[in-house]
């Protein structure tokens, strides 16, 4: 069974349990300096934890619900919606910097609305707003999957690799993300203006609560995956992202993207480390991409009909037949990204989602 999460409060009425708590976060509104949107999710937590440890004082952060870890981090809580051009407004009142992490990870196409809506017209209201209020720089938290995926193993694209538009235009995830990225480049731009846009592959490491990155290790460790994808994948420790993230802020070229990745591995390879770490057996064998495809497209189609919870995702399928490999070396030049061993990550990534989504002695403990 799932951990139980921390309960939510609204910021409001009860996200500051003390009078003391309360005043401190109305003195921040007058002086905070950095704002955070998207602070609660997996990246941003981990940012805005380091932020507070290497010693910042002055932080905003936006979200549209407010835990109690947020407010007990002392940090000033903003509750809003980024589609909001009020919300927006105020939450860019007094702010010099801006990480701008905000989004919505979904395959479903019936969610493409909503992230054309956050990841697009959000960001061009946080940019208009940022402008106003004086903002001089803005790191934006976009994706690999916008530059840095083929149908080729022997590719690993870099930042000058052509946007490869008729593979990311199948799903609207990526899609919204690269317009997101065009829409920020446009709206955030003129003298004395800063936009850096960092792009990370698959975000693993603990303290994904929400499984919005990490569901692949859940699947392997819940048998759920039944054949090994024809494609490969990159991925990196959320922690070092968000590292990468605040040297962006100080050093970061404006209009530039920074690919982020630890390892570029086959699902062979991916799913091989993580037997060996779990105990628990992979798939033994790999469908061609076409009949996987398909077959997950009929699976899925039979249980909508059937008005079930599909145990398939086509959408997850058809992308793991692809190469998400990236060259990072640029972000290692310019911005020292040295991310830590990938065996490390996956270790407590497994350990992360043992315990808190299995049970501290499910599958091998």
């Amino acid at each position: 069974m799932p951990a139980k999460t921390p309960g939510k409060r609204t910021a409001r009425m009860t996200a500051l349990p003390t009078n003391t708590k309360r005043r401190a976060a109305i003195e921040k509104r007058q002086r905070a300096a950095t704002l955070i949107t998207g602070g609660t999710g997996f990246l941003g937590s981990h940012l805005v934890r380091q932020l507070i440890e290497d010693g910042a004082k002055d932080v905003r952060v936006m979200a549209t619900s407010i835990p109690d870890w947020l407010v007990d981090l002392g940090v000033e809580p903003f509750e809003g919606s980024i589609t909001n051009p009020e919300d927006t407004k105020r939450a860019c009142e007094g702010i010099r910097d801006i990480y701008h992490l905000a989004g919505k990870v979904s395959r479903d196409r019936k969610d493409a609305r909503d992230m054309y809506d956050i990841h697009v017209e959000g960001t061009r209201l946080l940019c208009d707003a940022a402008k106003a209020a004086g903002v001089k720089t803005i790191v934006l938290a976009s994706t690999s999957g916008t530059l840095a995926v083929t149908n080729d193993g022997e590719l690993v694209p870099d930042e000058t690799y052509p946007v490869p538009l008729e593979i990311i235009a199948r799903w609207p995830y990526y899609a919204s993300k690269s317009y997101q990225e065009m829409a920020a480049l446009e709206r955030f731009s003129g003298k004395g203006l800063r936009l850096v846009i960092m792009n990370p592959s698959l975000l693993l490491g603990p303290g994904d609560d929400r499984l919005s990155s990490t569901k692949v290790i859940l699947d392997f460790m819940a048998r759920k995956i039944g054949a090994i994808p024809t494609g490969g994948v990159s991925f990196v420790d959320a922690r070092d992202a968000a590292k990468a993230f605040q040297v962006a802020m100080k050093k970061g070229r404006h209009g530039e993207r920074y690919l982020l990745g630890a390892a570029n591995w086959t699902f062979t390879k991916f799913f091989g480390r993580l037997e060996r770490l779990t105990k628990v057996s992979g798939p033994r064998f790999a469908l061609p991409s076409k009949l996987a495809i398909t077959g997950a497209q009929l699976v899925d189609s039979f249980f909508k009909q059937w008005d079930m919870a599909s145990p398939v995702e086509p959408g997850a399928i058809e992308m793991a037949q692809y190469f998400w490999y990236l060259n990072c070396s640029k972000a290692a030049r310019e911005l020292n990204f040295r991310p830590r061993d990938p065996g490390e990550t996956l270790q407590e990534t497994v350990s992360y989602v043992r315990e808190n989504f299995l049970g501290g002695n499910a599958f091998g403990k």
